[in-house]
């Protein structure tokens, strides 16, 4: 039972790509992230090396992963208990490590061996069971942006960054890529776009709900429920067999909104960040 480690996608993939696929609800954003990495190259997340390893248990399954893109969080996946304690050593010895983000359990048993971390956000996954239409629902439709929507998307995925506390020096790419593949619902109405929901590439038949934004000013209007009920449609719609979004449980309004168009618990996750 031991930990490998590697800078090379590929070797990772060939190790614990399988064990991932499996279990594509739980592991969705492990596979975009390792995915990304195949497609555009090990520094397309930031300058430095990505670090990806995975743990073996005695029958010699992979059975735990940590990828982690610099200067993004650590992400932990599906550990078992006995695979905590030797990754935390590993991660302790990283000193430009300052953020870990790991399921409700695993975070519990992490903080007694990585001391000085503190519980920064709380976020519920969520997927898609059947599926119901915003009531009442709002005035409009739903429809894919196109290259003319660009100015507005790329302000809109800013304003998104913005609210979530991300960066916002990858709207650009993120806006001309994911109209590319079809993958960015606009909800209008009136005849004028006022919400926007993205969605990964499908992986494993899974798709994520990556953003949904609506503007400050057309907020409380149902459009970020009708604009997300679209994105899943068109998902399903695409083959995926599983449609999943993240929650930030601080914010009780999102997560009604999903409840309340179809989206069923699965489980929580934690961002533990270093005491400055």
């Amino acid at each position: 039972m031991t930990w490998t480690f590697t800078h090379d996608t590929g070797t990772f993939l060939a190790a614990a790509g399988a064990s991932l696929a499996a279990r594509p609800v739980a592991h969705t954003v492990a596979l975009t992230v390792t995915e990304r990495l195949s497609r555009s190259g090990p520094h397309h997340y930031g300058e430095g090396d990505p670090v990806l390893g995975w743990w073996r248990g005695a029958n010699g399954w992979v059975a735990g992963t940590v990828v982690r893109t610099p200067p993004h969080p650590a992400l932990l996946n599906s550990l078992p208990a006995q695979a905590v304690g030797p990754l935390a050593d590993a991660l302790g010895a990283t000193p430009d490590l300052d953020a870990v983000n790991v399921d409700r359990d695993t975070a519990a048993l992490l903080a007694a061996r990585l001391p000085g971390y503190r519980t920064e956000e709380e976020q519920r996954l969520y997927r898609l069971g059947p599926a119901r239409a915003p009531f009442p629902a709002p005035e409009g439709r739903g429809r894919a942006a196109t290259r003319a929507d660009r100015a507005l998307l790329v302000e809109w995925v800013r304003g998104f960054a913005d609210a979530t506390g991300q960066s916002k020096s990858s709207a650009e790419w993120l806006v001309d890529e994911g109209t590319e593949r079809g993958a960015l619902t606009l909800w209008e109405s009136g005849g004028a776009p006022v919400a926007l929901a993205g969605r990964s590439r499908m992986l494993a038949g899974t798709v994520r709900v990556t953003l949904v934004y609506t503007p400050p000013e057309l907020r409380g209007r149902g459009y970020a429920a009708a604009v997300t009920h679209e994105a899943g449609r068109a998902a399903r719609e695409a083959g995926a067999a599983e449609v999943v979004l993240f929650a930030d449980l601080a914010n009780p309004t999102s997560n009604g909104v999903y409840l309340r168009i179809g989206y069923e618990p699965v489980a929580d996750r934690l961002l533990l960040r270093r005491n400055p």
